[in-house]
């Protein structure tokens, strides 16, 4: 049960993150260490990558529901595989359809 709330923990900051996203006044980055894109209309952009986030979280969480019952069950490799499915679908969600739909070309 620890093992979950240490699990639900980190994706309500994922999703922190998302809400501080969604409602910032800048241009928020998604890549560490990289400036934000050029965006024309900031507040849809911001909107569109918080609720990406948002997601994320939330995803992340129900992912973690195999820890709940017995931490050393084989279903939690479905957590694993399933967060790094997550991830890689986010990455992508991002690069094709956020920045090609936001992203001002400047």
């Amino acid at each position: 049960m620890i093992g979950f709330i240490i699990w639900a923990l980190a994706g309500a900051f994922l999703a922190g993150m998302g809400i501080s996203a969604f409602f910032s006044k800048k241009p928020v980055s998604f890549w560490a260490n990289v400036k934000p894109i050029k965006v024309d209309n900031v507040r849809e952009y911001n909107r569109a990558t918080g609720l990406l986030f948002i997601i994320y979280g939330v995803v992340f969480i129900l992912l973690g529901l195999p820890l709940i019952k017995d931490p050393n069950s084989p279903l939690i490799l479905l957590s694993t595989v399933g967060v790094m499915f997550e991830t890689i679908v986010m990455m992508a969600v991002y690069s094709v359809c956020i920045v090609k739909k936001y992203s001002s070309g400047l």
